[in-house]
């Protein structure tokens, strides 16, 4: 048996259970977790602001060690080390197929459909097809990455969603050049894989920005070059810190319609803003014609770092092992899988960057 931590509704406690996981069967892998990160989205799923089959197991940050496979894999045998992807291209789609995996039209086909059962006989659904709030899980070969012996597999785990959408921001969406200035809102696991992103990409400044002062030691530990806490003259304090005109890059890893208006603000005429946060459906944000046509600014939405796990994976541990990725310094508390409540309450009042449950 598995043991999980099962939602059974939105917006109740999560109960660890002992769940019955098939397989794998063919084309599939069966992944023992060594650590899985506690993600924005995992509280979003977990609250119904996210749309989630139920009962669900979540949990989509991981790594870990194969410990069987289905029939027709290749790739990947037991015993191999592996970062999870949760989603993964099916290569096949018109999305794949004109080089845009990170919106695959069949990536979250697998969360609509049950994976295990319940002790009860109920069935359940992996929470972003991943299902990684539990001891073991079952996964389409594609969703599984091989790691190097000499990756910590507790700090690989962060590969999964954290370190590939923020530093993917950067890089793929925003396109940061060396030089350009970089603006940052929010300093959460994402935000600060951000600023450990436009610190790869050669930008200066990086200005970062939370309501945390101790987040902001932790953006400072990433590379940040100057920190604020957030506030009404935020605006005013970016612009006084690049010329007066404001940032070439300005990245929202809240997304609340508010923030979206005070990143917005933030970039200079002809600058860029990049929304990585997700916000709610009902959360408007509002631009007047006018604005839009005088600043010249672009904005651009962010769906896992516009990566190609891939082609992207490989190069996120090289930056690890050349000292350019700080993995460990994203993780601000280690907990166990009865603790995944508390950790969503702290990520609710803004406490700390990445909780990871580690097995």
């Amino acid at each position: 048996m598995v043991q999980a931590a099962v939602l059974r509704a939105a917006g109740e406690p999560m109960r660890l259970e002992d769940i019955d996981i098939a397989g794998p069967g063919p084309g599939q892998v069966r992944v023992r977790l060594a650590a899985t990160g506690v993600c924005h989205s995992d509280l979003s799923l977990a609250f119904g602001r996210l749309r989630q089959s139920l009962p669900t197991v979540l949990g989509h940050e991981g790594a870990g060690t194969v410990v069987d496979v289905g029939e027709g894999v290749i790739g990947v045998a037991p015993g191999d080390r592996v970062v999870l992807c949760w989603a993964p291209p099916c290569r096949e789609c018109w999305f794949c197929t004109v080089g845009e995996p990170h919106l695959c039209e069949r990536a979250a086909d697998r969360s609509t459909r049950p994976y295990a059962t319940a002790a009860d006989g109920t069935a359940l659904y992996p929470g972003l097809s991943t299902g990684a709030f539990a001891t073991e899980t079952v996964l389409p070969a594609m969703a599984v990455l091989p790691l190097p012996d000499d990756i910590p597999l507790e700090h690989a785990a962060l590969l999964g969603c954290a370190v590939m959408t923020g530093v993917g921001a950067v890089l793929n969406t925003a396109g940061v050049r060396r030089g350009e200035s970089v603006a940052v809102l929010g300093l959460g696991g994402v935000g600060l894989s951000v600023v450990q992103g436009a610190r790869i990409a050669g930008a200066t400044p990086i200005i970062a920005a939370d309501r945390s002062t101790e987040k902001l030691a932790l953006a400072r530990t990433c590379g940040a070059d100057e920190t604020l806490v957030s506030g009404p003259d935020l605006v005013q304090e970016i612009r006084a810190r690049t010329g007066g005109r404001g940032a070439d890059h300005v990245f929202d890893c809240v997304g609340t319609a508010a923030t979206i208006r005070t990143c917005w603000s933030m970039a200079r005429r002809g600058g860029h803003l990049t929304v990585v946060g997700i916000g709610g459906k009902d959360d408007l944000v509002s631009f007047s014609a006018l604005e839009l046509f005088y600043y010249a600014r672009t904005i651009s939405g962010c769906v896992y770092g516009s990566m190609d796990p891939d082609r992207d994976v490989p190069m996120l541990l090289e930056q690890v092992r050349s000292g350019g990725l700080d993995l460990g310094a994203l993780i601000t508390r280690r907990i166990g899988l009865d603790d995944v409540d508390s950790a969503f309450a702290e990520m609710e009042a803004g406490v700390g960057a990445r909780s990871l449950v580690v097995f």
